[in-house]
Formats: C-alpha cells, structure tokens, sequence
C-alpha cells in the first residue's frame, strides 16, 4: 500500500505490516493507512494480523506534530488516534497483534485493543509510561487499561508507569503469548501470529463480531462520545 504499511492476504489472513524504519511513529498518513488497511482485511479477510517493525511495536504518536506547538494539530492527531484504537478494539475479525519489541504508550495501547497478542522474549520492555513524562491517561487510556489489565497490575502500570519485560507483561495483561526463543526475529514472529490468527479464522464471523460489540460496544461508545 505504501512504504510505511504492507498489506497482504494469505489463507483468508489479512496481515499488515507498520514499518517506516525508524520507531514506527504514527502521524496522520500511518493512521490513514492503517485505517484503509483494517477496512480492506474487513472485506477480503477472516481474521487479521498486525506487526510492527524489529524492534518495536510503535514508538507512539509523530512527534514531529507532537512538538509542533500547533495545538490545533496535536488535537486532530490525537482524536486520530483514539479513533484508530477503538476501530482495532472493535474490529470485527479475529485480530492477533505482533510486537517485535517496545510497546511502550500508544503501542501499549494498541495491544490492549487487539484480541490475542505475542511477544519476542528480550530485552524489551512494555507498558504505559504517561506518569513518568508528565501526562495524565485520557479517557481512551483510562478505559483500555480497566477493560484489558490484570486488577492487581492496574495501578502499577497506569499509575506508577512501571514498564514490564515481555514474559512479565503476560502476567500483567499486555501479552498473551511470548515466544521463548531469543534469536525469532520478525519474520519467525509473523509466522506464529499468522498461524494463530488462521485459527481463529473459522470462527463464526457473526458471533465473533456480536459478542466483541456485547463486550466492548459500551466502552467504544464512552469513548468516542469523549472525544466528539
């Protein structure tokens, strides 16, 4: 589709592929592609995959508008953002998610919306660090934290922004999967997160859909009315 984002479909698996070679930062074109991107494995595909770069997930939002001081901007890539997250938490497909890394912030988030989620083991580390910067979590971070992490965990990481290693992160609830070998490089990632994803694929693609909207339907609607 483009430099930043691959799009392919394999066995009824759509699998995107976030890679600017850098830290995967998300601007507005990586969210426009992305959003094409999750409309077309919608429409073409079972269930879909999403990985980031080796290395990392996504370093969060460009700083580039970040840092523009352009208030008016940051706000719009913002509502980007949690608009692009709850389309992943509510997409309606089997949607397993591959961090080849860091997730830290918004990639963090990103694995909270997605439905089955694998790590590499490393030395990497995954969490919400807003505390540690000086940012308090909006009500999108709010809302995803509570839905996805462990109670015992919510405070350390949403509150005192501890950040967790891969296998750990499982325990707290970033992860689902870790795999052990130290060598998998994003390729050998993608292969596992495929071959789950194919095997969710067979699901009944109404219930799947109806039972993610019963489940997280309310959240998505708090959320957007927050940003509207």
């Amino acid at each position: 589709m483009a430099d930043n984002l691959s799009f392919e479909i394999v066995d009824d698996v759509a699998v995107i592929t976030l890679d600017d070679g850098k830290a995967n930062a998300l601007g507005f074109e990586m969210f426009s592609l992305l959003d094409d991107a999750l409309d077309r494995a919608v429409s073409q595909a079972q269930a879909t995959v999403l990985l980031g770069r080796p290395g990392v997930l996504s370093g969060g939002f460009d700083l580039n508008v970040i840092r523009s001081g352009d208030s008016v901007e940051i706000e719009k890539l913002v509502r980007c953002g949690v608009r692009m997250l709850m389309k992943l938490f509510g997409h309606e497909q089997p949607l397993v998610v591959g961090t080849p890394g860091h997730a830290v912030a918004l990639g963090a988030f990103i694995l909270l919306s997605a439905d089955y989620r694998i790590g590499v083991e490393g030395n990497f580390k995954i969490g919400l660090n807003e505390t540690a910067i000086g940012l308090t979590l909006p009500a999108f971070g709010v809302e995803l934290a509570r839905a996805r992490l462990s109670p015992l965990y919510l405070s350390r990481s949403a509150i005192v922004a501890e950040l967790f290693e891969p296998k750990k992160a499982i325990e707290v609830g970033f992860l689902d999967q870790v795999v052990d070998d130290s060598n998998v490089l994003a390729s050998n990632l993608k292969t596992v997160a495929f071959e789950k994803a194919r095997s969710l694929a067979p699901l009944d693609s109404k219930a799947y859909a109806g039972n993610k909207k019963a489940f997280r339907g309310e959240i998505i609607e708090r959320v957007l009315a927050s940003i509207a």
